[in-house]
Protein backbone atom coordinates (compact mmCIF):
# COMPACT_ATOMS: atom_id res chain seq x y z
CA UNK A 1 0.00 0.00 0.00
CA UNK A 2 1.46 3.37 -1.07
CA UNK A 3 0.72 6.59 0.85
CA UNK A 4 0.73 9.98 -0.84
CA UNK A 5 -0.48 12.08 2.12
CA UNK A 6 2.79 13.90 2.76
CA UNK A 7 3.24 14.84 -0.87
CA UNK A 8 -0.25 16.35 -1.00
CA UNK A 9 0.44 18.85 1.86
CA UNK A 10 1.10 22.30 0.40
CA UNK A 11 4.60 23.57 1.14
CA UNK A 12 3.29 26.84 2.59
CA UNK A 13 1.08 24.94 5.01
CA UNK A 14 3.94 22.74 6.13
CA UNK A 15 6.21 25.76 6.70
CA UNK A 16 3.48 27.60 8.58
CA UNK A 17 2.84 24.60 10.85
CA UNK A 18 6.54 24.17 11.66
CA UNK A 19 6.97 27.90 12.33
CA UNK A 20 3.90 28.00 14.56
CA UNK A 21 5.17 25.02 16.54
CA UNK A 22 8.59 26.65 17.00
CA UNK A 23 6.97 29.87 18.22
CA UNK A 24 4.95 27.94 20.80
CA UNK A 25 8.10 26.21 22.03
CA UNK A 26 10.32 29.28 22.08
CA UNK A 27 7.82 31.96 23.10
CA UNK A 28 8.21 31.58 26.90
CA UNK A 29 11.96 32.02 26.66
CA UNK A 30 11.63 34.96 24.27
CA UNK A 31 9.17 36.71 26.55
CA UNK A 32 11.39 36.14 29.57
CA UNK A 33 14.32 37.66 27.69
CA UNK A 34 12.42 40.64 26.25
CA UNK A 35 10.11 41.54 29.10
CA UNK A 36 11.85 42.76 32.24
CA UNK A 37 10.09 42.36 35.54
CA UNK A 38 9.54 45.95 36.75
CA UNK A 39 9.80 44.76 40.34
CA UNK A 40 13.17 43.09 39.87
CA UNK A 41 16.01 45.11 41.49
CA UNK A 42 18.28 46.87 39.03
CA UNK A 43 21.60 48.68 39.47
CA UNK A 44 21.99 52.39 38.80
CA UNK A 45 24.78 53.31 36.40
CA UNK A 46 24.05 57.02 36.60
CA UNK A 47 21.80 59.53 38.28
CA UNK A 48 19.19 61.92 36.94
CA UNK A 49 20.24 62.68 33.37
CA UNK A 50 17.96 65.72 33.16
CA UNK A 51 20.18 67.73 35.51
CA UNK A 52 23.82 68.92 35.11
CA UNK A 53 24.97 67.08 38.21
CA UNK A 54 27.66 64.41 38.68
CA UNK A 55 28.96 62.37 41.59
CA UNK A 56 32.34 61.03 42.64
CA UNK A 57 32.13 57.43 43.89
CA UNK A 58 35.34 56.56 45.71
CA UNK A 59 35.82 52.88 46.59
CA UNK A 60 38.06 52.39 49.61
CA UNK A 61 39.78 49.11 50.40
CA UNK A 62 43.33 50.51 50.28
CA UNK A 63 45.12 53.80 49.56
CA UNK A 64 44.60 55.27 53.01
CA UNK A 65 47.82 57.28 52.65
CA UNK A 66 46.18 59.43 49.96
CA UNK A 67 42.86 60.07 51.68
CA UNK A 68 43.94 63.09 53.78
CA UNK A 69 45.11 64.91 50.63
CA UNK A 70 41.88 64.05 48.81
CA UNK A 71 39.76 65.20 51.75
CA UNK A 72 41.69 68.47 51.87
CA UNK A 73 41.02 69.05 48.16
CA UNK A 74 37.30 68.32 48.56
CA UNK A 75 37.14 70.73 51.51
CA UNK A 76 38.97 73.46 49.58
CA UNK A 77 36.50 73.17 46.72
CA UNK A 78 33.56 72.82 49.11
CA UNK A 79 32.22 69.62 47.57
CA UNK A 80 30.91 66.39 49.08
CA UNK A 81 31.41 62.95 47.55
CA UNK A 82 30.48 59.36 48.34
CA UNK A 83 32.99 56.97 49.87
CA UNK A 84 32.14 53.29 49.46
CA UNK A 85 33.75 51.77 52.52
CA UNK A 86 35.26 48.30 52.65
CA UNK A 87 34.49 46.74 56.01
CA UNK A 88 37.81 45.00 56.64
CA UNK A 89 39.60 48.23 55.68
CA UNK A 90 37.40 50.21 58.10
CA UNK A 91 38.30 47.78 60.89
CA UNK A 92 41.99 48.59 60.30
CA UNK A 93 41.51 52.36 59.86
CA UNK A 94 38.62 53.46 62.10
CA UNK A 95 40.00 56.98 62.53
CA UNK A 96 39.93 57.59 58.78
CA UNK A 97 36.35 56.37 58.54
CA UNK A 98 35.42 58.82 61.30
CA UNK A 99 37.34 61.61 59.54
CA UNK A 100 35.46 61.00 56.29
CA UNK A 101 32.14 61.14 58.13
CA UNK A 102 33.12 64.22 60.14
CA UNK A 103 34.07 65.96 56.90
CA UNK A 104 30.46 65.64 55.78
CA UNK A 105 30.91 63.09 53.02
CA UNK A 106 28.43 60.35 52.26
CA UNK A 107 29.29 56.86 53.51
CA UNK A 108 28.24 53.86 51.44
CA UNK A 109 28.89 50.11 51.48
CA UNK A 110 31.47 48.17 49.45
CA UNK A 111 31.25 44.74 51.16
CA UNK A 112 33.44 43.44 53.97
CA UNK A 113 36.18 41.35 52.33
CA UNK A 114 35.85 42.34 48.62
CA UNK A 115 34.81 38.90 47.34
CA UNK A 116 33.41 38.10 43.91
CA UNK A 117 29.73 38.52 44.81
CA UNK A 118 28.46 36.42 41.90
CA UNK A 119 30.05 33.36 43.51
CA UNK A 120 28.19 33.84 46.81
CA UNK A 121 24.76 32.78 47.98
CA UNK A 122 22.20 35.41 48.82
CA UNK A 123 22.85 34.95 52.53
CA UNK A 124 26.61 35.33 52.11
CA UNK A 125 26.07 38.48 50.05
CA UNK A 126 23.86 39.84 52.80
CA UNK A 127 26.50 39.01 55.39
CA UNK A 128 29.10 41.00 53.45
CA UNK A 129 26.83 44.03 53.47
CA UNK A 130 25.55 43.80 57.03
CA UNK A 131 29.01 43.31 58.58
CA UNK A 132 30.20 46.52 56.94
CA UNK A 133 26.99 48.33 57.78
CA UNK A 134 27.29 47.43 61.46
CA UNK A 135 30.92 48.53 61.69
CA UNK A 136 30.39 51.84 59.88
CA UNK A 137 27.38 52.56 62.07
CA UNK A 138 29.34 51.74 65.20
CA UNK A 139 32.16 54.08 64.17
CA UNK A 140 30.13 56.98 62.81
CA UNK A 141 26.47 56.56 63.69
CA UNK A 142 25.68 56.44 59.97
CA UNK A 143 23.64 53.58 58.49
CA UNK A 144 24.72 52.93 54.90
CA UNK A 145 21.97 52.53 52.30
CA UNK A 146 23.89 52.44 49.00
CA UNK A 147 25.89 49.41 47.88
CA UNK A 148 28.61 49.09 45.26
CA UNK A 149 29.39 45.40 44.62
CA UNK A 150 33.10 44.57 44.34
CA UNK A 151 34.48 44.42 40.79
CA UNK A 152 31.18 45.91 39.60
CA UNK A 153 29.99 42.31 39.58
CA UNK A 154 26.33 41.46 40.02
CA UNK A 155 23.58 39.02 39.14
CA UNK A 156 19.98 38.60 40.29
CA UNK A 157 21.14 37.05 43.58
CA UNK A 158 23.46 39.95 44.39
CA UNK A 159 20.83 42.56 43.54
CA UNK A 160 18.13 40.74 45.51
CA UNK A 161 20.40 40.46 48.57
CA UNK A 162 21.05 44.20 48.57
CA UNK A 163 17.43 45.13 47.89
CA UNK A 164 16.11 42.90 50.66
CA UNK A 165 18.38 44.77 53.06
CA UNK A 166 16.98 48.09 51.85
CA UNK A 167 19.98 49.01 49.67
CA UNK A 168 20.23 50.70 46.31
CA UNK A 169 22.93 49.11 44.15
CA UNK A 170 25.05 51.51 42.11
CA UNK A 171 27.79 51.08 39.52
CA UNK A 172 29.26 53.85 37.36
CA UNK A 173 29.09 55.48 33.95
CA UNK A 174 32.65 56.90 33.93
CA UNK A 175 35.64 54.90 35.14
CA UNK A 176 38.95 56.62 35.91
CA UNK A 177 40.71 53.21 35.88
CA UNK A 178 42.98 54.88 38.42
CA UNK A 179 43.89 51.56 40.05
CA UNK A 180 46.24 51.05 37.10
CA UNK A 181 48.10 54.22 38.22
CA UNK A 182 47.89 56.27 35.02
CA UNK A 183 49.15 59.85 35.03
CA UNK A 184 46.89 62.57 36.47
CA UNK A 185 46.51 63.96 32.95
CA UNK A 186 45.12 60.64 31.71
CA UNK A 187 42.60 60.53 34.55
CA UNK A 188 41.44 64.08 33.79
CA UNK A 189 41.08 63.29 30.08
CA UNK A 190 39.17 60.06 30.71
CA UNK A 191 36.60 61.86 32.81
CA UNK A 192 36.19 65.13 30.94
CA UNK A 193 35.72 63.57 27.51
CA UNK A 194 32.85 61.42 28.82
CA UNK A 195 31.12 63.93 31.10
CA UNK A 196 27.33 63.87 31.00
CA UNK A 197 24.38 64.74 33.20
CA UNK A 198 23.99 62.28 36.05
CA UNK A 199 27.44 60.74 35.66
CA UNK A 200 28.73 58.52 38.45
CA UNK A 201 32.52 58.79 38.31
CA UNK A 202 34.37 55.84 39.81
CA UNK A 203 37.69 56.47 41.55
CA UNK A 204 39.96 55.12 44.27
CA UNK A 205 42.44 56.72 46.66
CA UNK A 206 45.62 56.63 44.56
CA UNK A 207 48.48 59.07 44.16
CA UNK A 208 47.56 60.11 40.59
CA UNK A 209 43.91 60.54 41.61
CA UNK A 210 44.88 62.79 44.50
CA UNK A 211 47.06 64.85 42.15
CA UNK A 212 44.40 65.01 39.44
CA UNK A 213 41.52 66.10 41.67
CA UNK A 214 42.09 69.90 41.83
CA UNK A 215 42.24 70.27 38.03
CA UNK A 216 39.53 67.65 37.49
CA UNK A 217 37.10 69.39 39.84
CA UNK A 218 37.78 72.76 38.18
CA UNK A 219 37.21 71.31 34.69
CA UNK A 220 33.95 69.67 35.75
CA UNK A 221 32.62 72.81 37.40
CA UNK A 222 33.76 75.01 34.51
CA UNK A 223 31.70 72.72 32.27
CA UNK A 224 28.59 73.74 34.18
CA UNK A 225 28.25 70.63 36.35
CA UNK A 226 27.66 70.48 40.09
CA UNK A 227 29.45 67.73 42.04
CA UNK A 228 27.22 66.06 44.63
CA UNK A 229 27.07 62.79 46.61
CA UNK A 230 25.68 59.78 44.76
CA UNK A 231 22.38 59.76 46.63
CA UNK A 232 21.73 63.37 45.65
CA UNK A 233 21.98 62.77 41.90
CA UNK A 234 19.79 59.66 42.08
CA UNK A 235 16.84 61.77 43.23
Amino acid sequence: MRLFFASRIPKWYFNFTVSFFLVLVLLPGILEYVITDPNKPKPFYNGNMAKPQVAFACNVFWGEEYLPQMLETFARHNIKVTFFIGGSWAARHPDLVKLIAESGHELANHSYTHPHPNTLTKEKNKEQITRTEALVQELTGVKTTIYAPPYGEFNDTVLAAAAELGYITTLWSIDTVDWKKPSPEVIIARVTKKLHNGAIILMHPTEPTAKALPELISRIEDGGYTILPVSSILE
